[in-house]
């Protein structure tokens, strides 16, 4: 069904449907004022995205990632990135999810310090979904949202509720369905421009400010592009400069020898770095795709102990400490399981020693994906943090080191490549991608809040298995015929899984189809939302 296109103003013009509340968003407005930021950004942002390419082709001809000689001086200088206000000092425990309203006044009331609204990699970017998202949003901060499910449970926001970051689409992505001039939109600046345009006065009304989280980057100049958009914001709507404060996530492995340079860049704006874990494997699998020495063991294999996760994490402990900004952790992903508490009882134990290992490292906080664990993590955060705000003062992170060759040896004493990994991969892929499909970005797989990266890991791993020719641990070659051999095994229990009619009323077959494509291309497609946005 064609939808015909709505013109907001002279050059502004929507590509999807507007429901009557979209107009409450889509001010003109609020559009021009998008306008103004794809105008001022959007060449330097695909130039940005030029030198990925460039940088990736030079990876595959050798030349490997290391700390960048040109900035010695600033990781050698002594300097500081402004301090940040009361309301977000303390961050032992923050929780995400994508903006629906369900997903919103859950987070919000959940008991964690930070509520992350995800227009990312939680969240399928439908139009629908990032219009209702805003408008979900705007109403949080009115206090003027509730929620009544289907079998009659309200949900309403308590007293007091967690602080609101958010995080935007990340530079890759665009908006195809709003275009300035016959041009799409960023979805970053869609994302970023709206929140701020509509909220800014009131949070600060309230006594807080936009804060946001900015997935993807892989360079200092990615940062300072975001610098540039924040001051530029601030300047058009009259706000004080350096009000607006982000937290990087580190998730490329790019990005891990430029941290000191990207805080720099953010100095006026940054208030922290995070480990975006699961990303960040993504990114090393990606990175490094061609080459043989730099194989992946199964995924559920790569934990945070292997030395190279160990030596990223580290890194960033310190040197977030060293510059005076919260190193956050990472995601525990377990939904806890309203059937089996033998599950439960494993997955908390599992939760629990990750969340401790991330406080006596030096983290200032971490992240969860459900309510339930709020308590587990705030837990190991307590004992380690008694009643200060944060351990940024702690000084054992800057003993640490990590070199550049630490940084990107994969290689796992005991790691393997199974059948059981090769073929969760398939399975989980697929389930996840037709989830994305389907209009959810976060899908509960096998009691585990699953989002993008899940699926990006799954498919680079299966491409990289492939490509490498690499074989399992009982000898087996891993070929395209083994592919093709066990993918309808795994798309049969799939169908088991989520029962006959799901799988029927799903858009299964399209899944399997994008995922097949994705792993047999010859050449590593960079994301798997690229090739299926299309579809939404």
């Amino acid at each position: 069904m064609t939808i015909e296109a709505t013109l907001l103003t002279n050059r502004i013009e929507v590509l999807a449907r507007m429901e009557d509340a979209f107009h409450t968003i889509l001010t003109p407005e609020a559009m021009e004022f998008v306008a103004k930021l794809h105008n001022a950004f959007n060449a330097r942002r695909l130039e940005l995205l030029k030198k990925r390419k460039e940088r990736q082709i030079q990876i595959n001809e050798g030349q490997m990632p290391d700390f960048l000689p040109e900035t010695a001086h600033i990781r050698q200088s002594e300097w500081q990135a402004l301090p940040v206000p009361a309301d977000i000092q303390d961050r032992r425990v923050e929780i995400t999810g994508p903006v629906d309203k369900k997903m919103i006044i859950n987070a919000l009331n959940s008991g964690a310090k930070v509520f992350m609204a995800d227009f990312e990699d939680s969240n399928a970017p439908t139009f629908k979904n990032i219009i209702e998202g805003q408008i979900n949003l705007r109403d949080a901060i009115n206090r003027q949202i509730d929620f009544v499910s289907p079998e009659g449970k309200a949900y309403k926001l308590n007293p007091q509720t967690a602080t609101l970051f958010v995080r935007p689409r990340g530079w890759h992505l665009d908006e195809k369905n709003l275009k300035v001039d016959g041009e799409p939109l960023s979805g970053a600046l869609v994302d970023f421009g709206l929140y701020f345009f509509h909220n800014v006065q009131n949070l600060l009304n309230q006594g807080t400010a936009p804060y946001f989280y900015l997935p993807k980057m892989e360079s200092h100049l990615e940062a300072r592009l975001w610098n540039d958009v924040f001051s530029f914001a601030q300047q058009e709507l009259g706000i004080p400069q350096g009000t607006i404060k982000a937290t990087v996530l580190i998730e490329t492995i790019l990005a891990a020898f430029e941290m000191e340079e990207i805080i720099y860049e953010l100095r006026e704006h940054i208030c922290g770095l995070n480990a975006g874990r699961w990303d960040y494997i993504f990114s090393c699998i990606k990175k490094f795709a061609n080459f043989p020495d730099k194989t992946f063991a199964d995924r559920v294999q790569v934990t945070m102990t292997v030395p190279f996760m160990r030596a990223y994490v580290k890194l960033l402990v310190k040197t977030c400490h060293k510059r005076g900004v919260h190193a956050m952790g990472g995601m525990a992903a377990f939904i806890p399981s309203r059937k089996d508490e033998e599950i439960n009882r494993q997955a908390f134990a599992k939760v629990k020693a990750d969340k401790d290992l991330e406080a006596q490292t030096g983290f200032d906080g971490t992240w969860v994906a459900h309510p339930d664990l709020v308590k587990v993590a705030i837990e190991s955060f307590d004992k380690v943090l008694g009643n200060r705000a944060n351990q940024k003062d702690e000084t054992i992170s800057q003993t640490y080191t990590a070199t550049a060759s630490e940084l990107i040896d994969f290689q796992i004493d005991g790691g393997k490549i199974t059948e059981a990994g090769l073929r969760m991969n398939i399975n989980v892929g697929i389930l996840y991608i037709e989830s994305w499909l389907m209009g959810a970005g976060a899908a509960g797989l096998y009691n585990l809040m699953e989002d993008a990266a899940t699926a990006e890991i799954s498919r680079a791993q299966v491409w990289q298995w492939l490509h490498t020719k690499a074989k399992l641990d009982d000898g087996r070659a891993i070929t395209s015929e083994l592919y093709k051999q066990i993918l309808p095994e795994e798309l049969s229990k799939i169908k088991q899984y989520v029962g006959e009619e799901r799988y029927e009323k799903g858009k299964f077959a399209l899944a399997t189809e994008l995922f097949d494509k994705l792993v047999m291309s010859t050449e590593f497609a960079e994301f798997l939302t690229l090739k299926a946005y299309q579809y939404l």
